[in-house]
């Protein structure tokens, strides 16, 4: 039985690398935004290799997942004074944001700190492919939509849509509101909002 479940985690083991290996790609594109693939390659193999996820094979580990990834339509690539640049797509934004609420839900607490986190969204139609994105990341961090554009939360996932926030550049389409200053009849009607979803 050792031998096999051994035998599992070295078949699992490729898999891995390459999933951080582009998770890793994905990162650096949304922390320096338009980058040369070169420094790209740079950083990614500094990473990899620091963190000793591969060693002598990277150069090619990373220009494969580079290559995933245009073709999954994550990144796109384009030239420029003789060089070769990449960013994130909006697919590719939209895939950061899911990897942030997965991380971000693992480290949030699950018991009510007594604030309230409103978020008022208000896109117009021409980005409505960027309204429906965050609509689905807002069901999926457990907000409550209250009407078209109001949706509530008791838990801390206010830094995490600053941070999206701050990557769409959005102003007022996207205003986020923490507050323990709400009337009471309201407020209970959230908490059975709340405590219905749960259920």
């Amino acid at each position: 039985m050792l031998n096999n479940h051994k035998s599992a985690s070295s078949a699992d083991a490729p898999i891995k690398r390459k999933l951080s290996i582009q998770r890793t790609i994905l990162k650096t594109l949304l922390k320096k935004g338009v980058t040369p693939v070169d420094s790209v390659k740079k950083e990614v193999e500094e990473t990899i290799i620091n963190d000793q996820m591969i060693s002598s094979k990277a150069s090619y580990a990373i220009a494969r997942s580079i290559k995933n990834l245009l073709g999954d339509g994550l990144v796109e690539a384009f030239n420029s004074e003789h060089k070769q640049y990449l960013r994130l797509t909006k697919d590719g934004r939209q895939k950061m944001n899911n990897l942030a609420l997965e991380c971000e839900a693992t480290l949030v607490s699950t018991a009510w700190d007594g604030y309230w986190r409103i978020i008022l969204l208000d896109l117009p139609e021409n980005r409505k492919s960027e309204r429906e994105a965050l609509r689905y990341l807002l069901k999926k961090a457990g907000f409550i939509c209250l009407k078209n554009s109001v949706w509530i939360s008791m838990y801390p996932y206010e830094n995490l849509f600053t941070n999206i926030k701050k990557d769409l550049n959005l102003s007022t389409e996207l205003i986020i509101i923490v507050t323990d200053k709400i009337d009471k009849e309201t407020e209970k009607e959230f908490i059975s909002l709340c405590q219905n979803k749960k259920e």
